[in-house]
C-alpha cells in the first residue's frame, strides 16, 4: 500500500528575528508561543501553537548542523492561509485596530473544502498571510 498523508503536524518559517515574529503571531493571530527543547544537546527553539498545530519559527541564518533545514532558508517567502471562527469583517477591524495594512480583501477564495471568505496581510518579513473563513 503507497504512503497516503493524512495531515499536517508542523512546519518551520525561516525569519529575520524569532523574537518579533513570534510576537506577531501572538498578538495578530492569537497564537500561543512556547520555547522547547529540540533534544540532542540543540539549543532552544520556538513554536507557534494553534488549534493541533504548530509552526516553527527558525531563524533563517540559523546553523545548518544545529537546525535540519530547507537547503534555501528565506525569510518572507511564506504564503500561509490560517482559518477562522471570526467574520471577515471583525478581522478587518482587528487588523485595522493592531496597525496592521490590509493587502487584499476580504473576498472570495477557493479553499480546501469549499469558498472562503479571506482578508490578506503581511507578517513582519513580508510573507503573505491569508485569514480566512468559510461560507456557511
Amino acid at each position: 500500500m503507497p504512503v497516503r498523508v493524512e495531515a499536517l503536524d508542523h512546519f518551520v518559517i525561516n525569519v529575520a528575528d524569532v523574537a518579533i515574529t513570534a510576537e506577531w503571531y501572538r498578538k495578530i493571530l492569537g497564537m500561543e508561543v512556547k520555547v522547547f527543547d529540540p533534544g540532542g544537546g540543540k539549543a532552544p527553539r520556538t513554536s507557534l501553537q494553534f488549534g493541533n498545530q504548530k509552526i516553527n519559527v527558525r531563524r533563517r541564518d540559523a546553523d545548518k548542523v544545529e537546525w535540519f533545514t530547507a537547503d534555501h532558508p528565506t525569510a518572507g517567502s511564506e504564503d500561509l492561509c490560517f482559518l477562522t471562527s471570526a467574520t471577515p469583517d471583525e478581522v478587518v477591524a482587528h487588523l485595522q485596530a493592531h496597525g496592521v495594512a490590509i493587502e487584499e480583501g476580504p473576498g472570495p477564495r477557493k479553499g480546501a473544502h469549499g469558498t472562503l471568505r479571506s482578508v490578506y496581510c503581511r507578517d513582519p518579513d513580508g510573507s503573505l498571510i491569508e485569514i480566512s473563513s468559510y461560507e456557511e
